[in-house]
């Protein structure tokens, strides 16, 4: 019982990462594409819009990987040789993202050296959660195996997927339309671009469903169960809702809506997963840490949890409160 807790609460900091750290790296695509007379306003809502998660948001990184190597040390083992390459890159684009991020406020204040550390920035955020996307396809692949508990697949095997990008980006858009601190020509910019990539999610979704068929057998039968269609229906109509709330500049329901599709989108992925961490050698049950540790860490994570939402709702409306005033 205590491994399915414990997988619950690694599956609720996966989706609180996507809504708010993906977000954040969404805003640095955006950082990246700002173009015309408006580029520099833009940067300005994408800085007020990520200011108060773009550290912050890091804390439900690090809750996965601290439930995965604790509860389940053999599969954080298995994943961390398998996937050392990917993950090193990402840590890698996320001090890079992170620092250019702080330099560009702090550093020399020159339009060219402002410049510099805004490619870096924008370049990192897309670098970063493009390899978040491989590392996440390739635990379902099938490729990486493990024999006697050592990996025995490589370092290169399985990973493969583009549609965080677009999902990532779609969702930075729609935050950015809804901020009531960005001007409203700013903000129709935001509209337009959250609805092309919204827009771009069905194909490349549909695309990674009919490969999945043959580069993840596994997952693709997951996904074709009996409450498959229920899931892909309710995302559906998220993904509508969010386009034509964005078209009709309802930005609330519009956000509301992004972040239904995108909790749906990956419930579909761990649902289709369960019970298995890497296909298709180690589950949440075979890799699972004795039963006295897996209790203790679920009353620590129910503990953490009273503290730490009400603290980052907490920072978020500091925040936000902070960029009202300025504006004002």
């Amino acid at each position: 019982m205590f491994e399915l807790i414990v997988a619950g609460f690694m599956f609720v900091a996966l989706i609180f990462y996507a809504v708010t750290g993906d977000a954040d790296y969404g805003g640095g695509m955006w950082d990246l594409l700002a173009t015309g007379p408006r580029s520099g306003a833009q940067r300005d809502a994408i800085e007020r819009a990520i200011g108060p998660i773009w550290e912050a948001d890091h804390v439900w990184l690090i809750l996965i990987v601290v439930i995965l190597f604790t509860a389940f040390p053999p599969a954080f083992a298995a994943v961390m040789t398998a996937l050392n390459i990917p993950f090193t890159l990402m840590l890698i684009g996320i001090v890079l993202r992170g620092s250019a991020f702080i330099f560009r406020k702090y550093d020399v204040k020159s339009q060219e050296v402002k410049q510099g550390w805004s490619l870096l920035f924008g370049a990192a955020s897309f670098f970063t959660p493009f390899i978040q996307g491989l590392t996440l396809g390739a635990l379902s692949t099938g490729q990486i195996r493990i024999a006697d508990g050592r990996v025995v697949s490589g370092f290169f095997a399985g990973w493969l997927t583009p549609f965080a990008l677009a999902l990532f980006a779609f969702l930075a858009a729609t935050y950015l339309t809804v901020d009531p601190s960005t001007e409203s020509r700013v903000q129709n910019d935001f509209r337009l671009r959250a609805l092309c990539a919204g827009t771009a999610l069905a194909p490349i979704a549909f695309v990674v469903f009919i490969t999945s068929k043959h580069g993840a057998p596994e997952m693709y039968q997951g996904l074709i169960q009996w409450w498959a269609p229920l899931l892909i229906g309710a995302t559906i109509v998220c993904a509508i809702t969010a386009l034509a709330s964005l078209w009709l500049r309802r930005f609330a329901v519009a956000r509301f809506a992004a972040i239904a599709e995108v909790t749906l989108i990956l419930t579909g992925w761990s649902l289709a997963q369960y019970p298995r961490l890497i296909t298709p050698d180690i589950t949440i049950f075979n890799a699972a840490a004795p039963e006295t540790t897996l209790r203790l860490l679920s009353y620590a994570l129910v503990a953490g949890a009273i503290v730490l939402f009400p603290s980052l709702f907490f920072l978020f409306r500091v925040f936000k409160g902070l960029s009202k005033e300025k504006k004002s």
